[in-house]
């Protein structure tokens, strides 16, 4: 926490679909449209029916992020298993020190953090020597737990790119519900090519950040969903083998 930071000024909401164990287990069929999804925020991120790509949403457009590394805008009426979405309010702006890597600015964005027990939107906005993608693929019923499926990951490397790293940095306790750390996704200034983040080295970028003091979430009411296993023993090794790749 800096020293210098002050608390939130006022309450912001972060609304989420279904819960990051969820999708863990395998429950990939969603309830939830793009359009209704659209109806809680103009910034997020998530995935789609069947893991079919990875989703971002920036200024109230909703991309679909393939395997094959390309970006396309997605159908209002296709549906997501897990999703999280807030009105994108820059609260905290600070240029990106040139030549930083992925852990070391996690680093650097938690300093600005007035306290690491809120929730925050990030968005970091400019050009990047190299940004390192994975893409979830299209899966079939049965549905295999995600540490199985995301073993089909197409992985891709831009180089001298210019876009938006977008996403949401949340606190340890929301382990399970959520994604704990920083969980973003990339996507290109011409909206046609990205993905989950696995690494980034920064060449001139701007951080902005969204602090939310509220967390809206909805639950799927599906068997799928109520017969799900959502607090596995090995919780921590799945978050990092699905999320971080390493």
């Amino acid at each position: 926490m800096s020293a210098n930071s002050t608390l939130p000024i006022e309450r912001h909401t972060i609304f989420q679909n279904s819960l990051m164990s969820a999708l863990l287990d395998g429950i990939y069929d969603g309830e939830m449209t793009v359009s209704e999804l659209l109806g809680h925020g103009n910034f997020g991120l998530g995935t789609f029916d069947a893991l079919d790509g990875e989703m971002v949403i920036i200024d109230g457009t909703c991309y679909q992020l393939r395997g094959d590394g390309t970006a396309t805008v997605a159908d209002l009426t296709q549906r997501s298993p897990f999703a999280v979405a807030t009105n994108f309010v820059p609260r905290i702006v600070r240029t990106a020190p040139a030549g930083t890597v992925r852990a070391d600015l996690s680093t650097f964005i938690d300093s600005l953090l007035p306290s690491k027990n809120y929730m925050y939107a990030l968005r970091i906005t400019g050009r990047f020597d190299f940004v390192k993608v994975r893409t979830v693929t299209k899966q079939q019923r049965p549905y295999r737990p995600m540490v199985d499926a995301t073993g089909d990951d197409a992985e891709h490397t831009f180089t001298d790119i210019t876009g938006v790293i977008a996403g949401f940095r949340t606190p340890v306790y929301e382990k399970g519900i959520s994604v704990p750390g920083c969980h973003v996704h990339f996507i290109d200034d011409d909206r046609t090519r990205g993905g989950h983040i696995l690494d980034f080295t920064v060449g001139e970028a701007t951080i902005e950040v969204c602090p939310a003091t509220d967390l809206k979430l909805r639950l799927p009411l599906t068997h799928d969903f109520s017969r799900a296993e959502l607090s596995p023993e090995d919780l921590d090794q799945q978050l990092h083998t699905t999320e971080v790749k390493q």
